[in-house]
């Protein structure tokens, strides 16, 4: 659906005409309608396109008058299946400015997919290229409730989480308040924000939500390419920006690639980034890479600022530091890793009870270790870690060792069940050349205790990822039976 745009009359004439409800509460909607930009600046961007901040507002305008002139009611939610460009992004503040809930649904999903995220939500309205489709049975959400959306589905299936329009305020204001520094800083126009991942995922929700509140103007992909994405900082003018580690190592990666200026700071989001793919980053680019760990259902609660990667280049590998208003703790550590637990500010709307404890911390999963400045080491996630006989395997160390080898691009290790020991660790790896296994082992018990090292070696062509770069561990322990011989 692309609506048709009128012409902007004015953000002050356009935001008074917010119906009173937005106004009388805290709303996402606020970060269109009260944007610096007047009317007549570019705001949005894609590729090929580009909008005026007027014409943004007035098409957001032209989406919630559609909304309710087909029957959505206040609180319904609305599902929302376009390409990324910048009338997805209109056409979410629409459905805000409708008092409706925001639905994002990949174009690229099978029908199958869709089915099952349309029967688990329970939208009025499904908006796509073809049509606004009424379906049956829809529920109503809470007033506050602004979007569902989806968590990873590394572990098992991806499951739908909803955020009120207060709670994911404050989130971004959490991460952004100590990244614009002192006065000066602040007072700096902010550089356009380039969002390298899907509109259809949270991270490309939330970096879209974050551009805004800075008051930037955004730049939005449809797919991630390398030479795209360099062509994008240069003709926008990106200090800086967000990537996924995958997506750093295929930049790393490519030849034709050799200079991002004037890119200066990339904030690593989606999945967990190692010391190796921030140094070779780094290294290649001149570019400071900030860390940082969150989760759909909190938010980003640890990261780095620019005035910690200065001081304390030796943290290289950490998530950061907890953001302000975010305390964290161990439980059950041993040998100084234990189970992460963060008690962020605020959460999503309906946050599994299970996971918070009775002083308000919630169970992430997570492995972790703090050091004595604070700064926290995601170790990995709980349910990955393999237990050999009563040792202990970290699949991401042990992927580290193995991207050392000169022939492997790509590595991921999961456990296997094994008759004797429980499990033992098995590596699927991406190879460039005909590194044999041997060497590949050779490789691992120079780095590692000998329990570490994977009694096997899987070639494949790809490691299955989500939108948004993370391993699919699940699928790749569906394909194993017992170790090779």
């Amino acid at each position: 659906m692309s609506p048709s745009a009128t012409v902007g009359t004015g953000a002050g004439r356009l935001a008074a005409e917010v119906p009173d409800y937005v106004r009388r509460r805290m709303s996402l909607a606020s970060l269109l309608f009260e944007h610096p930009f007047p009317d007549d600046e570019l705001l949005l961007h894609s590729v090929t396109v580009s909008m005026s901040a007027g014409d943004a507002r007035a098409e957001a305008r032209a989406v919630a008058d559609r909304l309710r002139a087909i029957g959505v009611q206040r609180g319904q939610a609305v599902a929302v299946q376009l390409p990324n460009d910048p009338h997805t992004i209109t056409a979410m503040f629409g459905v805000w400015m409708a008092g409706a809930v925001f639905v994002p649904v990949n174009p690229r999903f099978p029908a199958a997919e869709v089915s099952r995220i349309l029967e688990s939500v329970r939208p009025a309205i499904l908006l796509s290229d073809a049509a606004a489709t009424r379906l049956a049975e829809p529920i109503r959400y809470d007033d506050d409730v602004a979007l569902v959306a989806w968590t990873s589905g590394t572990t098992g299936a991806p499951k739908p989480v909803a955020h009120a329009h207060s709670s994911y305020l404050e989130l971004l204001d959490r991460v952004l308040t100590p990244l614009r520094g002192a006065g000066r800083e602040a007072a700096r126009r902010a550089a356009p924000n380039l969002v390298p991942v899907p509109l259809a995922v949270n991270a490309g929700i939330y970096n879209v939500l974050f551009g805004l509140r800075a008051g930037a103007a955004i730049v939005v992909m449809d797919g991630f390419d390398t030479r795209v994405f360099a062509d994008l900082v240069k003709r926008f003018d990106v200090r800086s920006t967000v990537l996924p580690p995958a997506a750093m190592t295929m930049l790393a990666d490519d030849d034709m690639v050799t200079d991002l200026s004037p890119l200066r700071f990339v904030r690593s989001i989606t999945a967990p980034l190692s010391a190796l793919q921030a140094v070779r980053f780094t290294e290649k680019f001149g570019i400071v890479v900030l860390n940082g760990y969150g989760q759909v259902e909190i938010g980003e609660v640890i990261g780095w600022t620019a005035a910690d990667a200065r001081e304390h280049p030796e943290k290289l590998g950490a998530v950061g530091r907890p953001h302000p208003g975010v305390a964290v703790k161990l439980v059950d550590v041993e040998h100084d890793v234990g189970r992460l637990f963060v008690r962020p500010p605020s959460a999503a709307t309906a946050l599994d009870p299970r996971r918070v404890d009775h002083d308000g911390y919630v169970d992430t999963g997570d492995l972790a270790r703090i050091d004595v400045d604070g700064f926290v080491w995601i170790e990995g996630r709980a349910g990955d870690v393999i237990n050999r006989g009563g040792n202990k395997v970290f699949p991401e160390q042990v992927e580290e060792v193995l991207r050392l080898a000169r022939g492997v691009s790509d590595a991921a290790i999961v456990g296997m069940p094994d008759a004797r020991l429980g499990e033992v660790p098995v590596a699927f790896v991406v190879m460039t050349d005909d590194t044999s296994d041997d060497e590949l082992r050779r490789l691992c018990r120079l780095h590692l205790a000998p329990y570490k090292t994977p009694v096997a070696f899987h070639r494949v062509d790809a490691l299955p990822r989500n939108e948004v770069g993370k391993v699919l561990r699940r699928a790749l322990r569906a394909t194993l039976t017992t170790p090779d011989s």
